[in-house]
């Protein structure tokens, strides 16, 4: 439970705030200030009957549109407190954990680190309203700090995805645990890049997969297919050794689960900077209308984000390197 791949080499240094966005830099100058809070305030490590009399312990909640740069600098602060002494992951992560380990073996292995991070915290349903919100009372009472990033602000998470009103005391709970820094900005991914993924022939992917080893080429529907019989938590693992994906075929989504699926898998595509080379409609009416209204629009906005900066990496290798100077 490390930052991903692609933030590794990340810091608050290589954080650029966009100059008409206030909120950047004072977010940045904020994570700074608990950083060095964290690190001076020692592990959580257990209860302590001097710990009533300690302050609060650090708990911040950076809300924002995707592409403002959230996790860099959720990963910003994970490398200055110490990945060594920081758990990191996403929310589905650490619900994967809870399954794997147990509810007390997950708070008493977490407790021992000073910082955990939460990447893209949601809340898709009551059980998970009720886990994450036992969860993080545990690890704060044992003096753990807490960070999460969202596209959604606290008060908010669940909001047309399940019937929040009925687990309003669970939600309102976990928002006051926070310091909500807002974080303004347009898609940085945009501004780099353009995410309306190219159209590539099926010929040219077959091509440009074959020629490395390291890449996969399916069919789109094929993988699909395949997803819904994997567990997303293992979504990462699909990927290991994958240095370029393919996929021809490319056609709008029309079920609302299997569209969540790739969600995470595209999500796993970005944490390990793995290119993209798409044919049939790319990006274009991946998500319909419908999808991008209703409650989970933002995890498809971001996805459609992230998966257009990838197939921008993708539409670089297959039209190769360019004149030498």
């Amino acid at each position: 439970m490390v930052p991903p791949r692609h933030f590794v080499g990340e810091s608050f240094d290589t954080y650029r705030p966009d100059p008409a966005y206030a909120s950047q830099a004072a977010a940045l100058d904020r994570l700074r200030t608990l950083a060095d809070q964290v690190r001076a305030g020692g592990s959580g490590g257990g209860r302590s009957w001097f710990r009533r009399s300690q302050p609060e312990p650090v708990a911040v909640y950076l809300d924002g549109g995707f592409g403002v740069g959230k996790t860099h600098l959720l990963t910003s602060l994970a490398h200055a407190v110490g990945v060594d002494v920081t758990a990191y992951g996403t929310f589905v992560e650490y619900t994967n954990l809870v399954g794997a380990l147990g509810f007390a073996a997950t708070v008493e292995t977490l407790a021992r680190r000073r910082l955990v991070c939460i990447d893209e915290f949601e809340l898709d349903d009551p059980g998970d309203t009720v886990l994450m919100s036992r969860l993080l009372r545990e690890l704060a009472d044992r003096g753990v700090a807490l960070a999460a990033t969202s596209n959604t602000l606290p008060e908010s998470l669940g909001e047309g995805r399940f019937a929040a009103e009925d687990f309003l005391r669970e939600i309102q709970a976990l928002a006051a645990r926070f310091e909500v820094l807002r974080i303004d900005g347009q898609d940085y991914r945009q501004r780099r890049t353009v995410t309306q993924a190219p159209e590539v022939a099926p010929e040219v992917v077959a091509r440009v997969t074959a020629a490395r080893a390291d890449a996969t080429c399916d069919d789109f529907a094929d993988l699909l297919a395949h997803l819904a019989q994997v567990h997303p938590s293992r979504y990462g693992a699909l990927l290991d050794g994958v240095g370029l994906v393919g996929l021809t075929g490319v056609a709008p989504v029309e079920r609302q689960d299997v569209a969540l699926r790739l969600v995470v898998l595209v999500d796993r595509l970005y944490d390990r900077d793995v290119p993209v080379v798409l044919a049939g409609r790319g990006t274009s009416e991946l998500f319909s209308a419908e999808m991008l209204r209703g409650g989970y629009r933002k995890k498809y906005y971001r996805a459609l984000s992230r998966l257009g900066a990838l197939a921008g990496d993708g539409a670089a290798l297959v039209a190769g390197p360019g004149p030498t100077p």
